[in-house]
């Protein structure tokens, strides 16, 4: 979790999540983690920057090959 995301907005100061996003993000995460452990597996959730966070958590598993993200795409209004 990007603490950036739970901040206003740099325009009007509205929030980025608000309080119903927020419990559905936590429910939807509480979902995937319980699915995965079923199967075998388990989900690292995390809270900082994510530059930070993938940083420290190859640094800890050591040997890591290959990493995947995405960026969030929005539209940026100049007006």
């Amino acid at each position: 979790f990007d603490p950036r995301h739970y901040l206003g907005t740099h325009c009007y100061g509205f929030p980025k999540t608000g309080p119903h996003r927020l419990r559905f993000l936590l429910e939807s995460v509480t979902d995937l983690r319980e699915t995965l452990k079923k199967k075998g597996s388990t989900l690292v959730v995390r809270k900082g920057k994510p530059e930070d966070v993938v940083n420290d958590l190859i640094t800890q598993l050591g040997s890591v090959s290959a990493v995947a993200f995405h960026e969030e795409v929005g539209e940026i209004f100049g007006w």
